[in-house]
Protein backbone atom coordinates (compact mmCIF):
# COMPACT_ATOMS: atom_id res chain seq x y z
CA UNK A 1 0.00 0.00 0.00
CA UNK A 2 2.55 2.84 0.87
CA UNK A 3 4.01 1.88 -2.79
CA UNK A 4 0.69 2.52 -3.92
CA UNK A 5 0.25 6.03 -1.97
CA UNK A 6 3.82 6.93 -3.06
CA UNK A 7 3.47 6.20 -6.58
CA UNK A 8 0.17 7.76 -7.11
CA UNK A 9 0.48 11.06 -4.99
CA UNK A 10 1.97 13.36 -7.56
CA UNK A 11 -1.41 12.59 -9.80
CA UNK A 12 -3.57 13.31 -7.10
CA UNK A 13 -1.85 16.19 -6.11
CA UNK A 14 -1.63 17.88 -9.91
CA UNK A 15 -5.22 16.93 -9.87
CA UNK A 16 -6.52 19.00 -6.99
CA UNK A 17 -5.39 22.21 -9.72
CA UNK A 18 -8.93 20.59 -11.77
CA UNK A 19 -10.95 21.97 -9.28
CA UNK A 20 -9.87 25.59 -9.51
CA UNK A 21 -9.01 25.56 -13.33
CA UNK A 22 -12.92 24.46 -13.54
CA UNK A 23 -14.39 27.03 -11.83
CA UNK A 24 -12.87 29.64 -13.24
CA UNK A 25 -13.79 28.10 -16.34
CA UNK A 26 -17.26 28.25 -15.80
CA UNK A 27 -17.56 31.58 -14.30
CA UNK A 28 -15.17 33.06 -17.56
CA UNK A 29 -18.38 31.42 -19.60
CA UNK A 30 -20.95 32.36 -17.25
CA UNK A 31 -21.70 29.15 -16.32
CA UNK A 32 -22.01 29.43 -12.60
CA UNK A 33 -25.79 30.29 -12.44
CA UNK A 34 -27.10 33.56 -12.04
CA UNK A 35 -24.34 35.16 -9.67
CA UNK A 36 -21.32 33.69 -11.19
CA UNK A 37 -18.62 35.74 -8.79
CA UNK A 38 -20.52 34.95 -6.08
CA UNK A 39 -20.44 31.13 -6.79
CA UNK A 40 -16.70 31.15 -8.15
CA UNK A 41 -15.58 32.77 -4.65
CA UNK A 42 -17.99 30.80 -2.54
CA UNK A 43 -16.29 27.37 -4.45
CA UNK A 44 -12.74 28.01 -3.88
CA UNK A 45 -14.20 28.71 -0.47
CA UNK A 46 -15.18 25.59 -0.23
CA UNK A 47 -12.32 23.90 -1.74
CA UNK A 48 -10.15 25.18 0.76
CA UNK A 49 -12.06 24.29 3.76
CA UNK A 50 -12.40 20.50 2.30
CA UNK A 51 -7.95 20.56 1.88
CA UNK A 52 -7.46 21.91 5.38
CA UNK A 53 -9.70 19.05 6.47
CA UNK A 54 -8.30 16.53 4.54
CA UNK A 55 -4.54 17.55 5.48
CA UNK A 56 -5.73 17.41 9.48
CA UNK A 57 -6.94 13.61 8.44
CA UNK A 58 -3.98 12.47 7.10
CA UNK A 59 -2.00 12.09 10.58
CA UNK A 60 -4.51 10.41 12.26
CA UNK A 61 -5.41 8.41 9.14
CA UNK A 62 -1.84 7.14 9.32
CA UNK A 63 -1.74 6.52 12.97
CA UNK A 64 -5.15 3.74 12.65
CA UNK A 65 -3.95 2.38 9.19
CA UNK A 66 0.01 1.81 9.85
CA UNK A 67 0.92 3.40 6.24
CA UNK A 68 3.45 5.27 6.55
CA UNK A 69 3.57 7.01 3.16
CA UNK A 70 0.41 8.91 3.89
CA UNK A 71 3.22 11.33 5.77
CA UNK A 72 4.19 12.63 2.35
CA UNK A 73 0.61 13.43 1.93
CA UNK A 74 0.30 16.35 4.56
CA UNK A 75 2.98 19.25 3.10
CA UNK A 76 1.28 19.32 -0.52
CA UNK A 77 -2.26 18.91 0.66
CA UNK A 78 -1.59 21.43 3.27
CA UNK A 79 -0.03 23.86 0.61
CA UNK A 80 -2.90 23.45 -2.05
CA UNK A 81 -5.63 23.92 0.77
CA UNK A 82 -3.23 27.42 1.52
CA UNK A 83 -3.09 28.03 -2.47
CA UNK A 84 -7.05 27.31 -2.59
CA UNK A 85 -7.47 30.13 0.41
CA UNK A 86 -5.50 32.79 -1.63
CA UNK A 87 -7.34 32.09 -5.00
CA UNK A 88 -10.79 32.84 -2.61
CA UNK A 89 -9.24 35.99 -1.60
CA UNK A 90 -8.03 36.81 -5.15
CA UNK A 91 -11.44 36.26 -6.56
CA UNK A 92 -13.07 38.03 -3.88
CA UNK A 93 -10.53 41.15 -4.04
CA UNK A 94 -11.02 41.14 -7.84
CA UNK A 95 -14.84 40.83 -8.14
CA UNK A 96 -16.58 41.54 -5.17
CA UNK A 97 -13.96 44.95 -4.63
CA UNK A 98 -12.29 45.81 -7.40
CA UNK A 99 -9.15 44.97 -6.04
CA UNK A 100 -9.50 48.05 -3.85
CA UNK A 101 -7.61 47.26 -0.58
CA UNK A 102 -9.27 50.21 0.86
CA UNK A 103 -12.72 48.82 -0.05
CA UNK A 104 -11.53 45.08 1.28
CA UNK A 105 -10.60 47.28 4.34
CA UNK A 106 -13.67 48.67 4.58
CA UNK A 107 -15.90 45.34 3.91
CA UNK A 108 -14.36 43.94 6.78
CA UNK A 109 -14.86 46.53 9.18
CA UNK A 110 -18.44 46.44 8.17
CA UNK A 111 -18.97 42.29 8.25
CA UNK A 112 -17.12 40.50 11.01
CA UNK A 113 -17.03 37.30 8.92
CA UNK A 114 -15.03 39.31 6.40
CA UNK A 115 -12.77 39.86 9.14
CA UNK A 116 -12.67 36.39 10.22
CA UNK A 117 -11.41 34.86 6.70
CA UNK A 118 -8.61 37.52 6.45
CA UNK A 119 -7.21 36.22 9.93
CA UNK A 120 -8.08 32.69 8.83
CA UNK A 121 -5.35 33.54 6.03
CA UNK A 122 -2.92 35.02 8.00
CA UNK A 123 -2.56 32.51 10.39
CA UNK A 124 -1.64 30.11 7.34
CA UNK A 125 0.58 31.80 5.65
CA UNK A 126 3.31 31.36 8.29
CA UNK A 127 2.38 27.14 8.11
CA UNK A 128 3.03 27.52 4.09
CA UNK A 129 6.35 29.42 4.49
CA UNK A 130 7.46 27.29 7.13
CA UNK A 131 6.30 24.03 5.53
CA UNK A 132 9.57 22.91 3.82
CA UNK A 133 12.40 20.50 5.51
CA UNK A 134 14.72 23.69 5.78
CA UNK A 135 12.25 25.36 7.73
CA UNK A 136 12.15 22.68 10.17
CA UNK A 137 16.40 22.51 10.08
CA UNK A 138 16.33 26.33 10.92
CA UNK A 139 13.40 26.41 13.44
CA UNK A 140 14.18 23.22 14.98
CA UNK A 141 11.50 20.48 15.59
CA UNK A 142 9.99 21.38 18.90
CA UNK A 143 9.27 25.38 17.28
CA UNK A 144 8.40 24.11 14.00
CA UNK A 145 5.90 21.65 15.80
CA UNK A 146 4.13 24.09 18.22
CA UNK A 147 4.02 26.58 15.39
CA UNK A 148 2.23 23.90 13.10
CA UNK A 149 -0.50 23.28 15.35
CA UNK A 150 -1.80 26.66 14.82
CA UNK A 151 -3.37 24.69 11.94
CA UNK A 152 -6.61 24.07 14.64
CA UNK A 153 -6.56 27.72 15.08
CA UNK A 154 -6.94 28.51 11.62
CA UNK A 155 -9.51 25.65 10.87
CA UNK A 156 -11.92 26.71 13.88
CA UNK A 157 -11.19 30.45 12.28
CA UNK A 158 -12.28 29.34 8.61
CA UNK A 159 -15.40 27.06 10.10
CA UNK A 160 -16.87 30.72 11.76
CA UNK A 161 -15.97 32.70 8.76
CA UNK A 162 -17.95 29.92 6.65
CA UNK A 163 -20.52 29.34 9.32
CA UNK A 164 -21.50 33.37 9.65
CA UNK A 165 -21.51 33.37 5.81
CA UNK A 166 -23.77 31.08 6.03
CA UNK A 167 -25.98 32.27 8.85
CA UNK A 168 -28.11 34.64 6.87
CA UNK A 169 -29.80 31.71 4.89
CA UNK A 170 -29.26 29.52 8.12
CA UNK A 171 -27.89 26.98 6.05
CA UNK A 172 -26.16 24.95 8.90
CA UNK A 173 -26.53 21.60 7.79
CA UNK A 174 -22.62 21.01 6.37
CA UNK A 175 -21.20 23.58 8.43
CA UNK A 176 -22.12 21.06 11.49
CA UNK A 177 -20.84 18.30 9.42
CA UNK A 178 -17.36 20.04 9.39
CA UNK A 179 -17.96 21.12 12.73
CA UNK A 180 -18.28 17.78 14.23
CA UNK A 181 -15.04 16.51 12.16
CA UNK A 182 -13.22 19.05 13.47
CA UNK A 183 -13.91 18.49 16.98
CA UNK A 184 -13.48 14.56 16.11
CA UNK A 185 -9.87 15.26 15.04
CA UNK A 186 -8.76 17.82 17.84
CA UNK A 187 -10.58 15.64 20.49
CA UNK A 188 -8.08 12.66 19.07
CA UNK A 189 -5.08 14.94 18.96
CA UNK A 190 -5.73 15.98 22.19
CA UNK A 191 -6.04 12.22 23.54
CA UNK A 192 -2.68 11.42 21.72
CA UNK A 193 -0.81 14.34 23.51
CA UNK A 194 -2.48 13.39 27.01
CA UNK A 195 -1.43 9.36 26.13
CA UNK A 196 1.86 10.34 25.28
CA UNK A 197 2.00 12.66 28.61
CA UNK A 198 0.76 9.91 30.58
CA UNK A 199 4.14 7.67 29.24
CA UNK A 200 6.89 10.18 29.46
CA UNK A 201 5.57 10.47 33.63
CA UNK A 202 7.23 8.50 35.73
CA UNK A 203 5.19 5.76 37.41
CA UNK A 204 4.57 5.95 40.88
CA UNK A 205 5.39 2.16 41.41
CA UNK A 206 8.78 2.79 39.52
CA UNK A 207 10.20 5.24 42.20
CA UNK A 208 12.17 4.28 44.96
CA UNK A 209 10.89 3.22 48.21
CA UNK A 210 11.34 6.34 50.78
CA UNK A 211 13.56 4.98 53.44
CA UNK A 212 13.69 7.93 56.01
CA UNK A 213 16.72 10.39 57.36
CA UNK A 214 19.16 8.78 58.96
Amino acid sequence: MDRWLQAIRPWVMAGLAVPALTLWALALADRLGANPAEALIRGLGLWALRLLWLTLLVTPLRHWTGWAALATWRRPLGLWAFAYALLHLAAYAWLDQGLSLVAVWRDAAQRPFILVGLLTLLMLLPLALTSSQAAVRRLGWRRWKRLHRLVYLAAALALLHWAWMRSGKRLYGEVAVYGALLAGLLGWRLLQAFRSTRARAPAATDRPPFRGHG
